[in-house]
């Protein structure tokens, strides 16, 4: 699972006041919620796109800190999703899942990936 930071001095409530709704209409009907990791999740059973076998998204909430963008899509592997002849669902994958966080976050592709390297740097061990 992977969380997602807002854009300095935004919050996830303030770019999507309906996360539930939101998701929907990237991926599909919300079958319920489940938690993972100590946060509630929206969870998408059958998504619209093949590409996606289930997928989770939704706040995770600290308290003193600024919500995150809490997401893990469980993906078919491309290969299979292609020799069914599907390879335009792999491309429209890709950009789903782009859109959705960076309408979500603020953030494009670039800025979340430099963002998590950041992070990663920031949480290694002094040595």
């Amino acid at each position: 699972m992977k969380e997602y930071k807002m854009r300095r001095g935004e919050h996830l409530s303030d770019r999507m006041a309906d996360l539930r709704a939101e998701i929907e209409e990237y991926f599909g009907a919300v079958a319920g919620t489940e938690e993972a990791n100590g946060h509630e999740l929206y969870v998408v059973e059958d998504p619209d796109n093949p590409v996606f076998d289930r997928i989770l998204a939704g706040a995770a909430e600290y308290s003193g800190k600024k919500d995150r963008l809490a997401v893990h899509f469980e993906e078919r592997d491309a290969e299979d999703v292609i020799a069914e002849g599907n390879a335009d669902a792999a491309a429209e994958a890709v950009d789903l899942k782009n859109d959705f966080l960076e309408a979500a976050t603020g953030r494009d592709a670039k800025s979340r990936r430099d963002s998590m390297k950041r992070q990663v740097e920031d949480d290694a061990p002094d040595v």
